[in-house]
């Protein structure tokens, strides 16, 4: 454990994958002098105080801002605005106030009309997660060798900008700094869309005639089981981020419907080389993402277990 904590009270406003992992990983590596948290839901904030994980479960959001020297919010994106309106009034002179939303243009016009001048606003966004959500869900090794990228808007402290990527860097994670903007045409490409064609093909699947639900479960391969993890995905933060990020997911989408008629075209007329040649390219930015360390060619049964070297359950 550190000697002495990067700070004095850390609030987590929501607790399910992202602010439980936040929470594991703090406590253990003593990040914070005290950690307190809230959930909108009653049955949420009973089951965070029978685990212990923090040192204090309270019933309001400005409760758990009060006095706290980083503030995350670990909500869906389309509920920040009106939490930072809520908290505004309650937060500690110099405070850092972030957030762990996929969408980052959209969370920075919620939340930064609400924010005292004296508060410093750093959002960020983890890119990292299961298709696992609730208290129970989070590990502390989630963040480990994944990327956290900040966007702080233009003006924004540098020193508070540093010291939250620091914490994040305490998680085990690399920090990237880009614009909001930036960040979430790059997330339309590389998480949003990915989500989209998941969701439309797990249910393409569903209403196929001629082929029973029992046979899709039975006869699931590898491609279909990583659709289905994907779009196991909470129902409530994707629809936010697709009503928050929609000009860059419909860009992206564009872009993807011409990719795909290039390939309706290709097997309709028996192109086999355009075929091998599209495969082909795809295949190696597949080896690209192996190489730098973001996934690995064998299956993934649960980094939680590879981090602490147990056998997979």
């Amino acid at each position: 454990m550190n000697a002495a904590p990067m700070f004095r009270k850390v609030a987590l406003i929501g607790f399910g994958l992202i602010g439980g992992s936040i929470a594991r990983g703090a406590k253990a590596l003593g990040l914070a002098g005290e950690i307190v948290t809230t959930a909108r839901s009653a049955e949420t904030r009973a089951r965070v105080r029978e685990l212990g994980i923090v040192d204090g479960v309270v019933e309001s959001n400005a409760e758990a801002a009060d006095g706290a020297d980083l503030v995350i919010l670990c909500i869906p994106v389309g509920a920040c605005g009106d939490v930072a309106q809520e908290i505004a009034p309650h937060l500690k002179h110099g405070a850092i106030v972030s957030d762990v939303g996929s969408v980052k243009g959209a969370v920075v016009k919620a939340m930064a009309p609400h924010l005292p001048e004296d508060i410093h606003f750093v959002p960020a966004h983890p890119v990292a997660g299961t298709e696992n959500s609730g208290p129970d869900s989070g590990f502390a090794e989630l963040f480990i060798n994944r990327w956290c990228i900040l966007t702080p808007p233009e003006g924004t402290n540098a020193e508070a900008t540093e010291k939250l990527a620091a914490f994040w860097r305490a998680l085990g994670a690399n920090v990237e700094i880009m614009t909001p903007e930036h960040h979430d045409l790059v997330l339309a490409v590389t998480s949003h869309l990915p989500h989209l064609i998941a969701y439309t093909i797990v249910s393409t699947a569903e209403e196929l005639e001629g082929v029973t639900q029992s046979e899709v479960l039975k006869f699931s391969a590898g491609g279909f089981r990583d659709f289905t993890r994907i779009a196991a995905s909470d129902p409530t933060m994707w629809r936010d981020v697709f009503l928050t990020n929609k000009d860059a997911v419909l860009e992206m989408l564009g872009e993807f419907q011409e990719d795909l008629s290039k390939l309706t075209r290709a097997i309709r007329r028996g192109d086999g080389d355009a075929l091998f040649d599209h495969f082909t390219r795809t295949r190696a930015i597949r080896r690209g993402i192996v190489q730098i360390g973001q996934d690995e060619a064998a299956p993934d049964f649960g980094r939680r277990h590879k981090q602490l070297g147990k056998a997979p359950e």
